[in-house]
């Protein structure tokens, strides 16, 4: 039996939360077309053959523009700095938006981030390329790879297509030989172990990420001010955060329209995960400046917790309730 814990990192859209979901078979983190969509370290733990495999996802290590930005690439770079083994995604964007000569197939974020990782210990990396279902001549993919075993040294290479399933078994078996041998660090049925509470909040951004106008969803933050339930009702009520009265108005919507969807989309998703009837109260905040007061984002679980080790990399760089498959 092996056991161990990986942590996903990369830039922002590469795909993270989706193979994340996707390995689980379970839609936990969630997902939008927009960057930095993940905010926190999430737990999802798998089964491969013999072994149990707990991967950690994380926000998308990126230049931060706020306090709000700088905690989430603490925690990032605090879970891959105590990993038994790092998953770095990447994608093949640079080799499908334009002809590119071979100093630009690896984003630049990609070599940032590459450079770091020699600074977060000694976890072999597995190297995965997603998206190659937009690659119309797989071939592009060899010098690809070239160029990014000059910047790091890699325990394997897979190129993989998450939205088609393609080469994730490949990847699950990479990992569970780096893991070391021992008992399972989880009951079998473990999905993750965040609370319901953590889910209310994620369920509803997500709806903002995916509803709401684009300059609205990264000034939003979720608070829960109430849950009550019982064997076969969920109800809560939260407060969506917002910084400024044009964004509360786009979220309400015309008489409510707005507002309303997202509770919608919410509950449907919290009724699919705790397996009861969600009722979901909504209300919509103005809290200005949220993203850089430290002690509203201690609030509204932004902690800003990491080792001297990570404090120094981010600075130079310029779990409670089980939730378990089959429900509860």
């Amino acid at each position: 039996m092996r056991f161990g814990t990986v942590t996903l990192i990369g830039r922002s859209n590469v795909g993270k939360s989706t193979f994340l979901n996707t390995v689980l078979g379970e839609p936990l983190a969630i997902t939008s077309p927009l960057p930095q969509t993940t905010r926190d370290v999430l737990l999802g733990v798998a089964q491969h053959d013999d072994a149990q495999i707990a991967f950690l996802d994380t926000p998308g290590l990126h230049q931060p523009k706020s306090e709000l930005g700088r905690r989430m690439n603490l925690a990032a770079l605090e879970a891959a700095r105590t990993t038994d083994c790092m998953l770095f995604m990447t994608d093949t964007r640079r080799l499908t938006t334009k002809e590119t000569g071979i100093a630009e197939r690896v984003a630049d974020e990609d070599r940032s981030l590459l450079g770091l990782l020699p600074k977060l210990g000694r976890a072999p990396v597995v190297l995965v390329i997603n998206k190659i279902d937009l690659l119309r001549d797989k071939r592009q993919l060899i010098p690809l790879i070239d160029e990014f075993q000059k910047y790091a040294e890699f325990a394997s290479v897979v190129p993989i297509s998450v939205t088609q399933s393609d080469g994730l078994e490949r990847v699950l078996g990479a990992i569970a030989g780096l893991l070391p041998e021992g008992p399972p660090g989880y009951d079998a049925d473990t999905l993750t172990d965040r609370p319901a509470r953590y889910f209310v909040c994620e369920f509803i951004r997500e709806q903002v990420l995916n509803l709401a106008a684009r300059e609205v969803p990264h000034a939003v933050a979720v608070s829960v001010d109430e849950i009550d339930e019982n064997e076969h009702d969920f109800r809560a009520s939260a407060t969506i955060h917002v910084q400024k009265q044009g964004q509360r108005a786009i979220l309400v919507g015309s008489g409510g329209s707005v507002i309303k969807n997202i509770g919608i989309g919410a509950r449907k998703r919290l009724g699919d995960l705790l397996g009861k009837r969600v009722h979901l109260r909504l209300f919509v905040r103005i809290t200005p400046r949220w993203k850089d007061v430290p002690r509203q984002l201690n609030e509204l679980g932004y902690e800003a917790v990491a080792s001297r080790e990570t404090a120094g990399i981010a600075h130079g760089h310029g779990w409670s309730n089980v939730h378990k498959r089959g429900r509860q």
